[in-house]
């Protein structure tokens, strides 16, 4: 199973940028269908923010952060990033990578159910 750790994280005013990035532990060697963005805000659920089919190189995003997040990886490296610009306090959260080795993934990117390897997440905190 692999071991995601995500670093990157921090306090930033609105308007103000970050850059998340997903570190995976070396040896692992499952395919990989899908990687993604999760964030989890106090009291509300975990919501997808981008998802990525490895597959067809497609990417989704949730509404609430497109035009503001960019997703990218470097497939060598089994590593994910997670541009986010124009933040804005809403945007508040603990944010995590996953990983799918569940083709099934490519059916809803943000399923979490898919999604068979988490990260410990990163706070980001971002005021107004």
């Amino acid at each position: 199973q692999v071991q995601l750790k995500e670093s990157g994280g921090g306090s930033v005013q609105a308007g103000g940028s970050l850059r998340l990035s997903c570190e995976a532990s070396d040896g692992y060697d499952s395919h990989i269908y899908c990687r993604g963005w999760f964030r989890q805000a106090p009291g509300k659920e975990r919501e997808g923010v981008v998802g990525i089919y490895i597959g067809g190189d497609r990417a989704d995003y949730v509404d609430s952060v497109k035009g503001r997040f960019t997703v990218s990886q470097d497939k060598s490296k089994n590593e994910i990033y997670l541009q986010m610009d124009s933040l804005k306090p809403e945007d508040s959260a603990v944010y995590y990578c996953a990983y799918s080795t569940d083709y099934s993934c490519s059916y809803d990117l943000f399923a979490r159910r898919w999604y068979t390897d988490w990260g410990q997440g990163t706070q980001v905190t971002v005021s107004s």
